[in-house]
């Protein structure tokens, strides 16, 4: 089995065992990559669900607290009541004189202060489990997507080096600098889903008719939605680099693109639907980025496409200008 990867050239003719070894060590290096990124974020689980807890906790309306946080408001009521009246017992017993009184307003004082105590406090909100095992189990899944998560843009190179032999020389000079890119695109996307798709999606979806629920968040369908969410957001970002490979490899022109941009919409509309997120907010957000990708897509691609037509001009007044070779024949 190979332990490296040889680089491979346009017009190597590669054997079909060749292929398999080097598609072989691509998985085990998205594999290595998948593994040690799930580890790391086993290691470091309660921070990674502090993370992912945060837009819940502060996106969520105070007026709409969940049953549990309900509960613990109204017992903090209660042991504010409780400090009160212990405190009037102690002025009332420094007060009095007869024993059998004394000793009463004391016990009293006493058991409204171990009452007070006992009011659990109001903490952020997250979300719940229900079986004996959820807890772990929960833990271990969100490790994996968050895995998943930092090693996708990884995969996704491995993915993009493994075809990139069978492109030209001229194809190649559009790839390698898409390869670059994709890394920076997903973490963008990452980090746009984060701070804006999320928030808002959970800000709807969790302060929607709460008249009529209780509404408590379990942590399976929670965590995935958010995870899902996040690394449909990264896909996403990478809308420019396929639209500049299609155009410089000249499956379609630019022109082409902006002629039919409302199937391009249909497109948009329709992938957004089948993305994590139903309600019409999530979708929204996750369209109007999409969209924006297109158009500034299109937009360099036709940069590019103006570049490329002031070199061709340069490129053929040099073939003009050129010498022609003078050709010797032998009559001999």
């Amino acid at each position: 089995m190979a332990s490296t990867l040889r680089a491979v050239a346009h017009d190597d003719r590669l054997s079909l065992v060749e292929h398999l070894t080097e598609l072989r060590v691509r998985i085990v290096i998205c594999l290595a990559a998948f593994v040690a990124a799930t580890a790391l974020c086993m290691v470091f689980n309660q921070d990674v669900l502090d993370v992912l807890n945060k837009p819940l906790t502060e996106t969520v309306d105070a007026g709409n607290r969940d049953p549990i946080q309900q509960g613990a408001s109204y017992d903090q009521d209660v042991a504010k009541t409780m400090q009160l009246n212990a405190a009037l017992y102690r002025v009332l017993l420094a007060r009095e004189d007869e024993p059998p009184v004394r000793k009463a307003l004391l016990d009293a004082a006493r058991e409204n202060e171990r009452v007070a105590k006992l009011a659990p406090e109001i903490s952020a909100r997250k979300p719940v489990t229900l079986g004996v095992s959820e807890p772990f189990l929960q833990t271990l899944k969100v490790s994996a997507y968050a895995g998943l998560l930092i090693s996708l843009p990884i995969i996704l190179f491995q993915i993009y080096a493994f075809v990139l032999p069978a492109f030209s020389p001229r194809e190649k000079q559009i790839a390698l600098p898409a390869m670059l890119v994709v890394p920076f695109l997903f973490i963008g996307g990452v980090v746009f889903g984060y701070f804006t798709v999320v928030p808002r999606a959970i800000e709807f979806l969790q302060n929607f008719n709460t008249d009529a629920f209780d509404v408590l968040i379990q942590a399976q369908p929670y965590y995935r939605f958010v995870l899902m969410l996040l690394i449909a957001m990264g896909l996403l970002f990478q809308i420019p680099v396929a639209i500049v490979a299609v155009t410089r490899v000249g499956i379609v022109t630019t022109a082409q693109l902006r002629h039919n941009r409302r199937y391009a919409i249909l497109a948009i509309a329709v992938t957004a639907m089948l993305l994590p997120g139903q309600d019409p907010i999530t979708m929204g957000m996750m369209m109007a980025p999409m969209y924006v990708l297109f158009e500034a897509s299109i937009l360099f691609s036709w940069l590019l496409d103006r570049r490329a037509g002031r070199a061709a001009p340069d490129d053929l007044e040099d073939l003009e200008d050129a010498e022609p070779e003078h050709v010797t024949i032998d009559r001999d």
